[in-house]
């Protein structure tokens, strides 16, 4: 269960289709397996406001590993890539100039396109990854044999959500659900939540589902009465304008309040904290600044995502620039991507961490995968590298 992304997503619309109203190039690749993109106001705006010199102090190739194919979370990744990245299609990997800053920068798909391996066993083995997106549960999971340190968090609040479809349910909170008896469809890998809420009684073992793959059939066919796992970026969305069987709107309950778990984590190995402490010194602060400038202008960088994942072969998770622009308007409007309870941009609520640990490592125990012994949030997560002046506000 260590996949703490946005998992398991259907999409049903978008693809080459919709990355060439955007006026970008063609959808096929080049016979080589790789292809470059055309030059956009994305690649332009790198070039121009990422220029912190890096080089001799990063390795050469910035190398992220990401847990999905390329979606909303990689946005701020993709904001600092300069122009004409290249897609290698054969390696799921998109690799371009890292702003102006003498390196470059290499972003890897995860999920499907690496064969469901979670990113701390990637880190683990391959050496030339620097960092990789890792989810609390994930990494209070691994933290006995595959260890990783949280240096950026790109998402102050989870986007893990529940929904329904039932218009007499107006849930609040989770012990309402569990008063009502709906099934809880969840997935058997993703998150923890569902084995957390059994534990603590705020769900009984009984009314919980994990066969939920992705599909909105079983939510289609049970007429919204079933309460089912989402993220509120995505699956709505999906439900109202793309799964013309439902087509309606559905109502949610944000899971922050009772699991804030940090979603997509970008961490690094522990050794790596020390032997790359200069180039995360000043690789950081231009994630931080990365993120904020995503989110004040989202569309070039939607652009480059749309034709990345219209060239790679994903086994049809496509994206759409509708289901994009509105996870971006989510995304502000809940305030998902905000300052950290320090007011600085990217960090980590050590008291919340440590208040995770102690509700996960029972659950992993029960299950055979033994935490380390005696977790500290100072084991998963740091602050260190941060720029404490970079804020969205």
């Amino acid at each position: 269960m260590r996949v703490s992304r946005f998992r398991r997503r259907w999409v049903a619309v978008g693809g080459c289709a919709a990355a060439l109203t955007f006026g970008l190039t063609a959808c096929s690749d080049s016979s080589s397996g790789s292809g470059g993109v055309s030059a956009s106001a994305t690649g332009s705006a790198a070039a121009s406001r990422y220029t912190t010199p890096l080089k001799g102090i990063c390795p050469s190739t910035v190398v992220i590993q990401s847990n999905w194919w390329p979606g909303l979370p990689d946005g701020y990744l993709y904001q600092l890539l300069g122009p004409n990245p290249t897609i290698d299609v054969s390696k799921n990997r998109v690799e371009g100039e890292l702003g102006a800053t003498g390196v470059r920068l290499q972003l890897r798909a995860g999920g499907p396109a690496t064969g469901f391996q979670p990113v701390t066993s990637l880190l683990a083995q391959d050496d030339s990854i620097l960092a990789g997106y890792v989810g609390t549960d994930e990494a209070v999971q691994a933290s006995g044999g595959q260890p990783t340190v949280a240096v950026f968090a790109p998402y102050e609040k989870s986007p893990l959500a529940l929904i329904w479809g039932n218009p007499a349910w107006n849930f609040t909170n989770v012990a309402e659900i569990r008063q009502s008896g709906a099934t809880v469809l969840a997935s058997a890998s993703g998150t923890s939540y569902p084995d957390v809420f059994i534990r603590e009684g705020l769900l009984t073992k009984s009314q919980v589902d994990t066969s939920y793959q992705g599909s909105p059939d079983r939510f289609v066919a049970a007429d919204g009465k079933i309460v089912q796992q989402a993220f509120v970026t995505n699956e709505p969305y999906l439900l109202q304008h793309d799964v013309k069987a439902w087509g309606k709107p559905v109502k949610s309950l944000l899971l922050q309040d009772e699991y804030p778990a940090y979603i997509s984590a970008l961490a690094v190995r522990p050794d790596k904290v020390s032997t790359q402490r200069a180039c995360l010194a000043k690789l950081v602060p231009l994630l931080q600044r990365a993120q904020r400038d995503y989110v004040a202008n989202p569309a070039p960088v939607n652009q480059l995502l749309l034709k990345v994942v219209s060239t790679l072969h994903t086994g049809g998770f496509t994206l759409s620039p509708g289901l994009l622009a509105y996870g971006n308007a989510t995304q502000k409007q809940l305030g998902l991507i905000a300052d950290g309870s320090d007011g600085v941009l990217g960090s980590f609520d050590t008291a919340r961490v440590g208040t995770l640990i102690g509700r996960l490592v029972p659950v992993f125990t029960e299950k055979g995968s033994e935490p380390k012994p005696g977790l500290a949030p100072s084991d998963l997560v740091t602050n260190e590298f941060l720029d404490k002046t970079v804020t969205l506000k």
